[in-house]
């Protein structure tokens, strides 16, 4: 008889999000011991588990995001770090299905993101970094500052049980068409995002040597 999931429900402090962790024993187990033998870090930790099993997803299946869950996905991107805390930032939540079409359609004919139950389109306001930070401020800070912001989405939906993708190749002009985006807003990037089926495959790393040196 398969032994049944057991639910960890881990809050952060003044309950700004939550984070749902399903997993079943003795399976994960095993798959993160095979998955993950190389990488020698605590399992046990929540949020390093969702970081190692995030990847991105383009077989998105049926089904929607209830409503409590949506407002945690919000809630997750509106606590995400900034420079100067200014929040140069605005999130488009796509459920709409013509929008959907026209977004693929911006995005080179990405259409796999139709069936996503949600698309977020992550927006800069270049202008708010620029009044404290300047030319950096407006081209680099900004930017960073949404990244951070797609990042944070994509543990949280990890955590909870979905699937997501990172779909930055796209026409600016053709979103800020389909969305009738301001002027102040610069389209960063589409994150579909929903049930889907779960990409099995383990992708590579370079090796830590590679990428990092340790200055003492």
């Amino acid at each position: 008889m398969d032994k049944p999931f057991i639910r960890k429900d881990l809050s952060r402090p003044g309950n700004y999000y939550r984070l749902l962790v399903q997993f079943q024993e003795p399976y994960l187990t095993i798959l993160l011991s095979v998955k993950y033998a190389k990488t020698e870090v605590d399992m046990e930790n929540a949020i390093i588990r969702c970081i190692l099993d995030r990847h991105c997803c383009r077989d998105f299946t049926d089904g929607e995001i209830p409503e409590e869950d949506l407002e945690t996905l919000v809630e997750a991107l509106r606590w995400s770090p900034s420079a100067g805390n200014l929040q140069p930032w605005f999130f488009y939540i796509v459920k709409n299905k013509d929008v959907k079409k026209r977004l693929a359609k911006a995005a080179l004919g990405q259409n796999f993101i139709i069936d996503a139950a949600v698309l977020f389109v992550i927006c800069a306001i270049p202008s708010q970094s620029a009044q404290v930070y300047g030319k950096r401020g407006s081209e680099l800070y900004c930017i960073q500052d949404t990244a951070a912001a797609a990042q944070n989405l994509f543990l949280a939906a990890t955590s909870m049980g979905y699937r997501a993708c990172w779909v930055g190749a796209f026409d600016e002009n053709k979103v800020i068409e389909a969305l009738e985006l301001t002027p102040e807003k610069r389209p960063v990037a589409i994150v579909p995002v929903g049930p889907g089926i779960k990409n099995e495959k383990t992708t590579e790393r370079y090796s830590v040597n590679k990428i990092c040196k340790v200055i003492d």
